[in-house]
């Protein structure tokens, strides 16, 4: 195997794995900001008061994968040792 395509299979698994990341966050702050409401309250924060806040949870996980990149294993969006 040649080392382009080893670093073409490592750049999408790598990308694959942030944005699985990115989107999991987004749906869990979603849930999270409904869920921290109450069931009385939660409809009281607009969709795009909802969806702005996991958004920018959003870019919180795809900097911190960003980062992970840098200072961790390049082939992981972790920061884990190992992962």
């Amino acid at each position: 195997m040649s080392h382009v395509t080893t670093i073409g299979k490592t750049a999408r698994t790598y990308g694959k794995d942030l944005a699985e990341r990115i989107v999991w966050t987004f749906l869990f702050a979603a849930g999270a900001v409904a869920l921290a409401a109450g069931p009385a309250d939660m409809f009281s924060a607009s969709f795009w008061e909802v969806a702005g806040a996991a958004g920018i949870a959003a870019v919180g996980s795809l900097l911190k994968g960003l980062f992970a990149r840098l200072v961790g294993d390049e082939n992981s969006a972790s920061t884990a040792p190992g992962v």
